[in-house]
C-alpha cells in the first residue's frame, strides 16, 4: 500500500520543517536551517516516487545544515 501524503508531512514535521502556506492542495515547508520545500496534493493522495525522493533529500540537508 502506498504511503499518503499525510504520512510526509508528519515526517517533514518531526524533522523540525514548519508549514509556511500555500495555495489549494499545495503547502510549503521551510526548516530553520535553511531548505525549502513544496509538497502538492490532498492529504489521503498518494505519495509520487518524486516526492518520497525529494523529502529524503531535503530532510537529509536540514541534518547537514545543522552540523555547520
Amino acid at each position: 500500500m502506498p504511503r499518503k501524503i499525510r504520512q510526509l508531512i508528519k515526517e517533514l514535521k518531526k524533522a523540525e520543517f514548519v508549514n509556511r502556506g500555500g495555495k489549494g492542495s499545495h503547502r510549503n515547508f521551510k526548516h530553520k536551517n535553511g531548505p525549502i520545500l513544496t509538497i502538492s496534493g490532498a492529504l489521503n493522495s498518494d505519495v509520487k516516487p518524486y516526492q518520497e525522493k525529494l523529502v529524503k533529500i531535503k530532510i537529509k540537508e536540514s541534518k547537514d545544515e545543522r552540523k555547520r
